[in-house]
């Protein structure tokens, strides 16, 4: 980004400067260690189907609650994690198997797994959106006077009704 005078930023450029959001490295553990304990050992004895279920339902919670943060590519790293935690499960479910033999069975020849007609949830294939009612709506403190208008930094928006405060008045008057 060019810059104008040390920290001034070029007028043409101020609208590519957002703050974006990320998930946390605490939620992104947090995410890990419940796919983790999901897939142990303790829960061989579970059909492929079953352990889907759990895994979808907790993969698409967390992705749904993060899509709107700019985060791609940590959606890709947990899809990345899940498939390897569902297929490292697997070998241990399966252990003189082959990866061949696994894949044929549990993947239908390809990488996506899926048992009877239910698929691993793939977060990186969720679509990140941005909030619908950001940027020019929302009136920051740290905005220059002329983004502000004449109004200040209160200003209204397509939501504020006056209508409403003057029929409040009323009711409040009238005993």
């Amino acid at each position: 980004m060019p810059l104008d005078n040390g920290d001034r930023l070029d007028q043409n450029h101020r609208e590519l400067w957002w703050p974006l959001p990320y998930p946390s490295k605490r939620s992104v553990e947090a995410i890990k260690y419940k796919a983790n304990n999901l897939t142990t050992r303790s829960t061989t004895h579970l059909s492929l189907r079953t352990l889907l279920l759990q895994v979808n339902s907790v993969l698409r919670g967390w992705a749904t609650y993060f899509r709107y943060d700019a985060s791609k590519r940590t959606l890709a790293y947990v899809d990345y994690f899940a498939w390897w935690r569902v297929f490292r499960w697997l070998r241990k479910k399966h252990p003189k198997r082959t990866y061949r033999y696994l894949r044929n069975r549990y993947c239908g020849g390809r990488w996506w797994i899926n048992d009877d007609g239910v698929e691993l949830f793939r977060p990186a294939k969720v679509k990140v959106e941005r909030y619908r009612y950001r940027g020019t709506r929302i009136l920051l403190p740290w905005m220059e006077s002329l983004e502000l208008g004449i109004v200040g930094r209160f200003a209204k928006t397509d939501y504020d009704d006056i209508s409403i405060a003057g029929a409040l008045d009323e009711s409040l008057t009238v005993p």
